[in-house]
């Protein structure tokens, strides 16, 4: 049967490609979660068409332990090559994706996996332990200048493609390999008569990067010239004994993928949550930041952050100064709605990037404002009247969220007209508001054991009806 109409010979990459985490047992490996990529544009063509077969199949299989991986392919029926038209060679496209240890037979995987180390344990060394429905999960963390969190990745990278929009993969030879930092997932099982011995099952990963950050000093005292001698003395930098994993950084989560079998679990945000406090505790950290997430990963992002600040007092003591007189159009818009010196020292402490923790913090102030003027998502929901006092301090919120989606739309909104600008921006909050009542419906409704997210990293369109009439709208 053809899959593209016209074309009896252009076969659904999606549908022919399926992967399986296996066992080995006695005989060969045996599957125990299977499922297909979500995207596979940027390995084979925009349309995910694979061209010269009927009948194809492709079967990636891993060993859910260690994650070596064995590819192959068959097919019913091949395109002879006519002139420079041929089927495409997916063996070849492959080859660029993952370790040549993919490309043996069958039977030489089975063995291999079969007579692996009975005691293997996942490269690194233990993060964070939990339970799960009744099930033990643990994140190890690893660098990836260690050998065996290299091998590891160069057998799983193929997963960047196939599940993060728009991922790149890591330059496993690259010179700074060391400010990479994994974190594995795996799901740890008791082997049956041995309470010394675990088999794992890989659930999923994140990768995290360290950026060197300049920060502008304090101006000391001018030193004299002898004690400046000192101190660059005691830096050694000529004898290499300075320490570059002790500067100030910025830390990014990069890639972040729950494998599809395990989603829904909550193991998403708890893989985020040990992430984010692994580097809350590390001093030489100043921000923890996201590369480019998608609106799912930003919803679990958002609800984490929220109930991670919320457990703050310093936090829960920021609030809206209802005290603001709000100029009319030709006086200057007040500025410190909120006490910006308390918020941003709460943000310092707490290592979140600006725009987030701007973003929760009026998700937050949202929450606190009366029901008579607080947004919903429910536009014929009965409400009392307001007070003079209750519009006044929504009008400072509304104000606040305005000036700071003014300031990240600022070169767009300029080139509009000031009465289509107005109308603009006013648009936009207007979404912004409905986005964080969805979020604080989420949250509210937000347990331990709950996923917000199919945990997977850069953007991608969302499936959901619901979430979709809900986007961020942006300028």
């Amino acid at each position: 049967m053809s899959d593209v109409e016209g074309n009896e010979w252009s076969v659904n990459a999606k549908r022919a490609f399926a992967i399986s985490l296996v066992r080995p047992t006695r005989l060969e490996a045996r599957p125990i979660k299977s499922f297909r990529p979500a995207h596979l544009y940027s390995i084979f063509d925009e349309d995910e068409q694979i061209f010269g077969y009927e009948g194809l199949e492709i079967n990636l299989d891993f060993n859910a332990s260690d994650m070596r991986p064995n590819l192959r392919v068959k097919w019913r029926k091949q395109f002879e090559a006519t002139g420079e038209t041929q089927a495409t060679d997916v063996m070849a496209v492959l080859r660029d994706y993952l370790p040549e240890v993919a490309f043996q037979k069958k039977k030489e995987f089975d063995a291999a996996i079969r007579e692996a180390r009975a005691d293997w344990t996942p490269p690194g060394e233990v993060a964070a332990t939990f339970t799960r429905d009744d099930a033990t999960y643990e994140v190890w963390k690893g660098n990836l200048a260690d050998p065996a969190v290299k091998q590891l990745i160069k057998r799983i990278q193929i997963f960047v493609p196939m599940f993060i929009e728009g991922g790149t993969y890591i330059q496993t030879d690259d010179p700074d390999v060391d400010r990479w930092t994994i974190f594995f997932l795996y799901q740890r099982t008791p082997v049956p008569g041995e309470s010394e011995r675990f088999s794992y099952v890989f659930n999923g990963y994140s990768t995290v990067y360290r950026f060197f950050l300049y920060q502008t000093p304090t101006p000391p005292a001018s030193p004299s010239q002898t004690d400046l001698s000192s101190k660059l003395e005691d830096l050694a930098l000529d004898q290499q004994n300075f320490d570059l994993a002790q500067l100030p950084c910025r830390t990014r989560i990069s890639q972040f993928i729950v494998l599809p079998p395990f989603q829904g679990k909550g193991l998403g945000p708890k893989l985020y949550s040990v992430i984010f406090q692994q580097y809350l505790h590390y001093p030489q950290t100043v921000e923890i930041t996201v590369e480019d997430p998608n609106e799912a990963f930003d919803d679990m992002r958002d609800i984490a952050d929220l109930h991670f600040l919320r457990r703050r007092p310093d936090f829960n003591a920021l609030h809206i100064d209802t005290s603001i007189v709000i100029p009319g159009r030709s006086g200057v818009a007040p500025s410190n709605v909120v006490n910006r010196a308390a918020a941003e020292a709460v943000r310092r402490k707490a290592k979140i990037a600006p725009r987030q923790f701007a973003r929760v913090l009026e998700m937050h102030l949202m929450s606190k404002l009366p029901d008579s003027v607080r947004p919903g998502i429910d536009p014929d929901m009965p409400v009392s009247r307001p007070t003079r006092e209750q519009k006044h301090e929504y009008d400072l919120w509304h104000l606040m969220v305005k000036q700071r989606v003014y300031r990240h739309n600022k070169d767009a909104l300029g080139e509009l007209e000031i009465p289509e600008r107005i109308a603009k921006l006013d648009e936009t909050v207007g979404s912004v508001a409905f986005d964080f009542a969805r979020l604080l419906l989420k949250a509210d409704n937000y347990k331990d054991d709950a996923e917000s997210s199919n945990g997977n990293g850069k953007r991608k369109a969302e499936e959901d009806a619901h979430d979709t009439l809900a986007k961020k709208q942006k300028v």
